[in-house]
This record gives structure tokens, C-alpha cells and sequence, in this order.
């Protein structure tokens, strides 16, 4: 997974399908979990754009898409957002989440 820019994740959303953007933060131990479910589901899903950001660093993002907490993962389809998901609960729930729109 690659450290999206917000211009990268414009970009992403605006010429693909489907694309997930995974927002973190380097001193939360939830977000560590995530990260590591994370990188197991992009090895699943090969072909779904997912990118990750450090919040801290996308700050802009966490104010236009109301942001509440992190670990996030913003789910767009046809560039829109179509959901918010907080609540990591398990790779098979991530995957499917993601492949619903894949």
C-alpha cells in the first residue's frame, strides 16, 4: 500500500472505479492492527486502488469527509464516497467490504 498525498487521493478516485484510502496515525496501536489487516487484504485484492495517510499529514481530509477517529477507511465508488468504516472487526469483513465495490 502507498503513502497517498489528498491530490493523490483526488486523483485515485476521480480516474478509478472503486478506491479505498486507509487513514492512520503512527502513535495509535489500533491503527497498527488495521495496518497489518490492511496490508493483507490489498494482497487480496490486487486491483482495488488503496492508498494510506498518516492524518496528521492529510489534515484537510479528516475535516471534508468529517473524520471522527482513526483507524478510517473512506470507500469511494464512482468517485463519491460510499462508506466510512471505523470498526476494522476482521480481514474477511474488510475484504468483503472492499470487494463489493471492487
Amino acid at each position: 500500500m502507498n503513502e497517498w498525498t489528498h491530490k493523490d487521493w483526488i486523483k485515485e478516485k476521480n480516474i478509478n472505479k472503486a478506491t479505498a484510502y486507509y487513514l492512520y496515525t503512527p502513535m495509535c496501536g489500533t491503527c497498527q492492527v488495521a495496518s497489518k489487516m490492511m496490508g493483507v487484504v490489498k494482497e487480496l485484492v490486487p486491483d482495488l486502488p488503496i492508498g494510506k495517510a498518516n492524518l496528521n499529514y492529510v489534515q484537510e481530509i479528516a475535516g471534508l469527509y468529517e473524520v471522527e477517529s482513526v483507524p478510517c477507511l473512506l470507500i469511494t465508488e464512482n468517485g463519491k464516497l460510499k462508506e466510512k468504516i471505523y470498526a476494522f472487526q476482521s480481514v474477511p469483513y474488510l475484504y468483503k467490504k472492499l470487494k463489493s465495490v471492487d
